[in-house]
């Protein structure tokens, strides 16, 4: 009988709970939807017991739908957004809501900790040198990192820092959930800024960058490698999961890591990008190494010895949400919503007859990390339409991407192409295309595209039982379609493309001034 593994990804916006075979197919899969909080300051919380409670109803709706029997799975991976903390008890439970990875409210404490008499781009030059020479990262200003989280819970919720026992990422959290053990996998806790990252197959805690962090060895979890066996699944999860307790579950990965693997782009310099409520385009790398300009690092990898490059673009799909609820009213659904703004944007000619949509809706990350900047349609006149600024918005998150691209090239020295496309985003044929069009790079639309998250899981999971290799892996992901760039508009998105990073550099001031005593309003 095939084995399966019950993969669980949980996103900010949709929770998936998938059955993977472990020759990497998505059989079936359940998803349900997240609520975030949004609150004064710059404040992002989402509820871990919800979290759970959705967990639940998916995988027994997905059991019991009966496609593969319940003793063919033969283990749980989870995948998880990354950058988020949930404080825990001794007994790991929550002790308040999870801060997630939009959450800017520590970045005060942040730039206390980094700070220093000589400063590069805001950081004090000594510890600069140290953070980056074990790291090749820092904490970043926005405060957006864990470390900054449980700076803002020491300093402004002192009562729930001392009830806490340890600080998890959201993806350990549900391990936790699952075995009862408490532990970070090797990549989930490198935004924390407090791992020697010089030797991808000997992470560990550095007790000099702790204490530059203020943070104590005995609050942060035992590392782990992603591929290893955390422990066997619980008796109460397993009967709330509908699966057999016992079986093994695997440490896992975060969600840009899972993605790059779900997308079949595990080898050196193999791009993938992914749009879904945020937004990433990145590669393995065979190296450690830092780009404090553009905000990027290539930090520790799920795939033993290698690096994968890290950087984050916040607003992507959540564009097309807020165009959705805000500008035209909901619709009839989601789904619905989406197709007819797939036929609007291929109505309208490319370029959006002079309309640019900047998508920087909740600050941006890379390849600047700007906390104040703020989105918004550019050029509008009274002949614009409806189809012209839903073909903006697509545009204007792929003029986004192209920034990054050019960023992500420099630092890895190699032209990124074919750039395989996954997320829900890459549902859009219209989108693929118009990447394929304002990047100048052939885009690969790889299949079942919304499950490659969960793919992931349950690829890392089918390599940590043994089943199969991380070489294997490229070969196991089919491509739907591919799309190659129309040099028809090519010039048209190239002016576009200039004037759009224009519209960040002479406005940024701008955004500062209107933005910088309310930060994340």
């Amino acid at each position: 009988m095939a084995g399966h593994v019950l993969a669980i990804d949980l996103g900010t916006s949709a929770l998936k709970v998938a059955l993977v075979s472990t020759a990497g197919n998505v059989v079936a899969s359940e998803q349900e939807t997240c609520t975030v909080t949004l609150l004064p300051g710059g404040g992002a919380e989402q509820d871990p017991q919800q979290w759970w409670e959705l967990i639940s109803r998916a995988s027994s709706r997905l059991m019991a739908r009966g496609t593969v029997p319940a003793e063919s799975v033969v283990a749980v991976a989870c995948t998880a957004q990354w950058s988020g903390t949930v404080a825990v008890d001794e007994r790991g439970e929550p002790v308040r809501d999870a801060i997630i990875w939009m959450d800017s409210r520590g970045a005060p404490y942040v730039r206390r900790i980094t700070g220093g008499a000589v400063q590069v781009q805001g950081y004090g030059v000594v510890k600069l040198a140290r953070w980056l020479r074990l790291t090749a990262g820092i904490p970043a200003q926005s405060g957006k990192d864990p470390i900054a989280h449980i700076l803002w819970l020491k300093h402004q919720e002192p009562e729930t820092y001392r009830r806490a026992h340890v600080f998890l990422e959201p993806k350990d959290w549900l391990n936790t959930r699952l075995t009862g053990r408490l532990a970070a996998s090797f990549d989930s806790i490198a935004l924390h800024w407090v791992t020697d990252n010089r030797r991808p197959d000997r992470i560990r805690y550095d007790p000099a960058l702790l204490r530059l962090a203020g943070v104590e060895r005995s609050q942060l979890p035992e590392l782990r490698a992603a591929t290893d066996i955390l422990g066997p699944l619980s008796a109460g999860p397993a009967g709330e999961l509908g699966v057999p307790a016992g079986i093994p579950v695997v440490v896992g990965t975060p969600d840009v890591q899972s993605a790059a693997i779900g997308s079949g782009a595990t080898r050196d310099y193999q791009a993938h990008l992914y749009v879904g409520t945020s937004s990433w385009l990145t590669c393995h790398v065979p190296f450690k190494k830092t780009s404090l300009q553009h905000n990027m690092a290539s930090l520790p990898s799920p795939i033993p010895g290698r690096y994968l490059v890290a950087d984050e673009q916040e607003t992507a799909g959540a564009a097309l949400a807020f165009l959705r609820d805000q500008v035209f009213s909901g619709g009839d659904g989601p789904a619905l919503a989406y197709r007819d703004f797939d036929r609007m944007a291929a109505q309208a000619p490319p370029g959006s007859r002079g309309v640019i949509f900047t998508p920087w809706l909740y600050g941006e990350r890379t390849p600047v990390e700007d906390r104040f900047v703020r989105g918004g349609f550019h050029n509008l006149s009274l002949s614009a339409g409806r189809d012209d600024l839903v073909r903006a918005v697509f545009e204007g998150v792929a003029l986004n991407t192209r920034w990054l691209l050019g960023a992500v090239e420099g630092f890895t020295g190699h032209r990124l192409e074919p750039i395989r496309f996954i997320g829900g985003g890459a549902r859009s044929d219209v989108w693929c295309q118009i990447f394929a069009d304002v990047l100048g790079r052939a885009i690969d639309q790889v299949a079942d595209p919304v499950n490659a998250n969960a793919r992931g899981a349950g690829l890392l999971a089918a390599v940590a039982l043994g089943d199969l290799t991380f070489d294997q892996i490229p070969d196991r992901v089919p491509v739907a379609r591919s799309y190659t760039p129309d040099p028809a508009p090519g010039k048209l998105y190239d002016q576009l493309f200039r004037e759009f990073v224009g519209l960040y550099r002479r406005n940024r001031k701008a955004y500062a001034r209107l933005n910088g005593e309310h930060p994340g309003t």
